[in-house]
């Protein structure tokens, strides 16, 4: 093995980032669809509620399991054998004639994309050199969000054409084209072998020897995800408090999703030359303004503006969560870390939505919307104390940026 210097991005399109940009596309193509296809099996509109949640569950489900499946079998593998676990999946939800079909089939899809998502942040983890690190991250990131902004415009499209059930049938067949783009990533020197070292590790001992990390910047993680489901919950529920059209409601999400999709590269080369402070911090401080200044919002203009503001505060810090756990991922255990490290990221996702409804059960809509903001600025607090300023945001020294690098 050799300490690498640097490694084109250009060079790991075709390999690292386009089989999750189609994928992630297929995936886009259906989550707004989710809920009209159990609407259409006969699910009243809690069961469609809870049948798209399922997504969500499943993801959290499969974190600590993917951890496993990647550290026994290596991160290509996983990666093929998730996408065809997703079009086995979305191939069922295409066919499903009951609402349970239709819900297990949006469980498993929630599962395989955990393993996906673990893998190929493990991957470019082991791929890329820690100095281009967040600028790789960052670039993922950005990948998943502009297959998000593109899967509802091609789901649309092929909903007008073939009808509803038609859009789990893209998503199936791009979930194949992921799989055949993903024979074609470079074996990492000692990966893919049954009786891998690292599948020795428990969770448990990894756990415990980081316990005052997930302590620290654990709970930071979760702030930054809980401030970014809050913007996708809070959004639609302030526009439709102002008598707002679900169709206006829907061309500000395009804008807002626009402007989150320009910052992420810059986001990923601050970080790399200044450190992951310099867009942590800011960001939640940008997102925490956004959500208090909604409560301003009056009309579909206003409410564009703090839309945007929210989504490039939300896009500068694109793959800001994925950085920091590669730069603690220890070499030893490296795919059961950042199982845990998804896990915590994934429950600041499922607890940020959970909370605003609970607020909003007891109190108004205003109420969970400043609540959210305040903990958006509180996040920025606990960030700014627990995230050294210094250059590649202070990794710590048993974490993989010191180890030597291999050759993708």
């Amino acid at each position: 093995m050799r300490e690498r210097g640097s490694v084109s991005l250009v060079r790991l399109a075709v390999s690292a980032y386009a089989p999750t940009l189609i994928a992630t596309t297929g995936l886009g193509a259906i989550y707004p669809l989710v809920a009209l296809s159990a609407r259409a099996l006969g699910a009243d509109v809690g069961t469609a509620a809870l049948v798209v949640a399922l997504l969500g569950v499943g993801q959290l489900l499969g974190d600590l399991p993917a951890g496993q499946l990647a550290a026994r079998f290596g991160e290509k593998r996983a990666l093929v054998g998730a996408s065809l676990l997703d079009a086995v999946a979305f191939l069922v939800a295409w066919q499903a004639r009951s609402v349970v079909v239709l819900g297990a089939a949006v469980l498993v899809a929630g599962m395989s994309a955990a393993v996906f998502g673990l893998a190929r942040q493990a991957y470019l983890t082991d791929a890329i050199p820690a100095h281009q690190r967040a600028r790789a991250m960052s670039t993922l990131g950005g990948v998943y969000r502009i297959g998000m902004f593109v899967g509802p415009l091609a789901g649309a499209a092929v909903v007008a054409t073939w009808g509803l059930s038609a859009a789990y049938l893209f998503a199936s067949v791009t979930a194949l084209g992921a799989a055949a783009l993903n024979l074609s990533l470079p074996n990492l020197p000692g990966r893919g072998r049954r009786a891998s070292p690292e599948s020795a590790v428990s969770f448990r001992s990894v756990l415990i020897a980081h316990r005052g990390l997930f302590g620290t910047l654990g709970i930071g993680i979760m702030l930054i995800m809980m401030a970014r489901a809050a913007r996708l919950t809070l959004v639609p529920l302030w526009a439709e408090s102002l008598g707002i059209d679900a169709a206006t409601t829907s061309v500000i999400f395009g804008i807002a999703a626009a402007a989150d999709m320009v910052l992420f590269y810059p986001g990923g080369m601050i970080m790399d030359r200044f450190g992951r402070f310099w867009v942590g911090v800011p960001a939640l401080v940008v997102i925490g303004a956004g959500l208090l200044a909604l409560v301003l919002a009056r009309d579909p203009v206003s409410l564009g503006v703090v839309a945007v503001v929210i989504g490039l505060g939300n896009g500068i810090s694109a793959g800001v969560v994925l950085t920091l756990g590669a730069d603690h991922a220890p070499v030893a255990g490296r795919p059961k870390f950042l199982a845990l490290w998804r896990l915590a990221a994934d429950l600041g996702n499922a607890v940020g939505p959970g909370l605003i409804a609970a607020v909003v059960t007891v109190a108004a809509l205003p109420a969970a919307v400043v609540l959210m903001g305040v903990l958006s600025l509180a996040g920025a607090g606990w960030l700014a104390r627990w995230l050294p300023p210094g250059l590649r945001g202070g990794p710590s020294p048993e974490g993989s940026s010191g180890a030597r690098r291999r050759d993708p």
